[in-house]
């Protein structure tokens, strides 16, 4: 379940280990690898595990500095962006988490090095709680490619989420591009809903067990918790999410996996569209929306294309898929030509 994790309403975490996010360099990580700051979750706690090092802990630390300095970390983001909030967080970091922490930012073309790397500050030199999501806002028009973490002058930190506005070439799908998807494909046909492109999820009626952005997250998932899955319906109802696409478009076919879903798929689906530029998500809740998916028929562990089902309701900003009357999803493609 997601309860009880603070996060940046409408932003995505720009370097999220299932976007494409990961560590490339770090001074120190003697007790406990850089490569853990994108992984999912908070980190866990295993208070009987120890390597030959000194106890295990699910974060990144670096040893007990002797002398002056202070440690780093260099990642890149899966997907560029405009950062605009952090999430440093020193979760069962306690008499050991790093005291303090700053984060510059870089932009690097394709073909540049780090060391081509100009380093911006978008965090200045910050206090950080133990045991804590340490959450800043960041004021900043950079589209950054890669963070560098800095800590002083040594310890642990958890999990980095870097939240912010995507800022990509959205025509490059090229990572979701499986055999199925290739031969359903045409070269100017793109996945409008896809979070790599600027997609994004704004709403949704549950999701108790797994989160909505996972609904339009890149590749396939790997098990159910990398899906969109809602709690049980004891009364009447059905079960929605709200999706921005991430250029208005025309969608000419899609896919609605069902992959990992086996005694919890939802009976049927149906998906609606509308074109409303602009609009506040609470605003959208009550629009007047179009049928662009009459009610269809899920199957178990599936990946249902769906192409001459789809109604002609022209250019659209949003989607809203609704399930009945509650279940798992894993994956929403919505394959188009952009119109913006």
């Amino acid at each position: 379940a997601n309860q009880g994790t603070a996060t940046f309403s409408g932003l995505l975490d720009l370097l999220a280990e299932s976007m494409g996010g990961e560590a490339l360099a770090t001074n120190d990580e003697f007790f406990a690898e850089a490569s853990n700051l994108v992984k999912p979750g908070r980190g866990i706690f295993d208070p009987d595990r120890y390597t030959d090092r000194g106890k295990w802990m699910d974060g990144w630390e670096s040893r007990r500095k002797r002398g002056s300095g202070y440690d780093w970390c260099i990642l890149k983001l899966g997907v560029p962006g405009i950062i605009r909030g952090l999430d440093i967080d020193t979760n069962h970091f306690l008499g050991n988490h790093a005291p303090y922490a700053s984060v510059e930012a870089a932009s690097l073309q394709p073909g540049q090095s780090l060391d081509d790397a100009k380093w911006e500050e978008v965090l200045t030199q910050s206090a950080l709680h133990a045991g804590s999501q340490n959450l800043f806002s960041v004021q900043s028009n950079q589209v950054a490619t890669h963070v560098r973490l800095n800590i002083f002058p040594d310890g642990g930190v958890a999990r980095l989420r870097v939240f912010g506005e995507v800022k990509t070439d959205w025509a490059d799908s090229s990572d979701d591009l499986d055999a199925e998807i290739v031969n359903r494909r045409s070269e100017d046909e793109v996945d409008l809903v896809a979070a790599r492109h600027g997609g994004l999820a704004l709403a949704c009626s549950d999701m108790f067990f797994s989160s909505m952005n996972n609904l339009i997250l890149p590749g396939r998932a790997a098990n159910m918790g990398e899906g969109w899955e809602t709690r049980r319906r004891r009364g009447p109802g059905f079960d929605w999410v709200l999706i921005r696409l991430s250029e208005p478009g025309q969608i000419n076919w899609m896919e609605i996996s069902t992959h990992h879903y086996k005694g919890n798929y939802p009976d049927r689906c149906m998906i609606e569209a509308i074109h409303a530029e602009g609009m506040r998500t609470t605003d959208l809740l009550e629009a007047d929306w179009k049928p662009l998916l009459p009610e269809f028929k899920l199957e178990a562990d599936t990946r249902h294309f769906v192409r001459d089902e789809l109604l002609d309701v022209g250019k659209v900003t949003h989607l809203r898929l609704n399930i009945y009357p509650d279940g798992g999803i894993s994956r929403l493609r919505a394959y188009g030509k952009a119109q913006g």
